[in-house]
């Protein structure tokens, strides 16, 4: 039996689909059980014949990942662990609450699993909790350092990573990676998948940045292959290809038939809307929709090295172009 948390999000629906696509039973840990209707939608696009019968090889339990009782019943009789939950926000205040969901969690799934005697463990972390080069590209052995630059969640996940280091010196079989930015099939409701609603609307504005963009299915197939592996005690980058966000919003704009952004962001501006969103934030009670450490991200230009990947597993990332097309093929209301 394999266990997987976060299976109703964009990785792990995909994660899901692949491994019942090879006859695997799932148990798969939900919060809201009416986001699992998104992810038979999700079997559905990419298998409209055979999709019932993938989907009935899950079953659902309902638990938490900070509900240390829910979690040591969803580990009876599992032998694999896939840990794709936890929650992504730059909103400053939401601190406490992603230090609590994405380190205090991730230590209770390590110990749970030590505790279980699990066979091997597959912890989703991010490109957040790597440092990165300015000049030139990022691997997977740059330090990771706090400063004023960094942002709540990056601090969140890598301190979710020790706590798996910390497993592994403890006996924990375990595997890391660290995805960028995943696109794919979903709703583009999900944090992701937003800039594809902002094109479909409309973008006339781009930031000078740059960053990494990945398939969804390709993370999936990499840590299932790293599963089935006898690779322990490493991390890996699956970040698919460097790309700047006025590139990546234009190819999108032009899949979509929709005017491409053609009009550079100066940074002042956005100095200016994140604090007037700020602003907004304390007057609505709704999360502002850009923050100060997402204005810092769109201006930072990292590029990443997959070359330890491709090179363990001779993995090959699918092409942005085909990336974007299933993203607009593939969604899901």
């Amino acid at each position: 039996m394999i266990l997987v948390t976060g299976g109703t999000g964009l990785l792990g629906s995909h994660l899901l689909l692949q491994l019942t696509r090879e006859g695997k039973s799932v148990r798969a840990l939900f919060r809201n059980s009416t986001r699992i209707d998104r992810v038979k939608d999700l079997f559905k696009f990419y298998e409209p014949d055979h999709f019932e019968r993938f989907f009935a090889l899950i079953t659902w339990a309902e638990g938490d990942i900070l509900d240390l009782p829910s979690l040591e019943e969803a580990m009876q009789d599992v032998t694999d662990v896939y840990h794709c939950a936890g929650l992504v926000s730059f909103a400053t205040s939401d601190f406490k609450k992603v230090m609590k969901i994405n380190r205090e969690g991730t230590a209770n799934m390590v110990n749970c699993a030590l505790h279980a005697g699990i066979r091997k463990f597959c912890h989703v972390s991010s490109t957040a909790a790597i440092g990165y080069t300015e000049n030139g590209l990022t691997n997977e052995l740059v330090t990771w350092k706090n400063g004023p630059e960094v942002s709540g969640y990056s601090v969140s996940k890598y301190s979710a990573e020790k706590e798996v280091w910390r497993g592994i010196e403890e006996g924990l079989n375990a595997v890391i990676v660290n995805p960028c930015v995943i696109f794919g099939a979903g709703n583009w409701d999900e944090s992701s998948l937003a800039i594809f609603r902002s094109v479909e609307k409309g973008l006339s504005f781009y930031t000078p940045g740059a960053n990494s963009f990945v398939d969804a299915r390709d993370v999936a197939e990499i840590m299932m292959r790293l599963m089935d592996s006898d690779i322990s005690s490493e991390r890996f980058l699956c970040t698919g290809e460097n790309m700047s966000f006025r590139e990546l919003t234009s190819r999108i704009a032009r899949k979509m038939n929709k005017k491409e952004p053609a009009v550079a962001t100066p940074r002042w501006l956005a100095g200016i809307g994140w604090r007037f969103a700020a602003l907004l934030g304390l007057l609505s009670g709704k999360k502002p929709m850009i923050t100060k450490d997402t204005v810092s991200s769109a201006y930072k230009t990292i590029a990443y090295d997959t070359s330890k990947v491709r090179s363990a597993l001779g993995f090959t990332f699918r092409t942005a172009d085909d990336t974007i097309q299933n993203t607009l093929d593939g969604r899901i209301r």
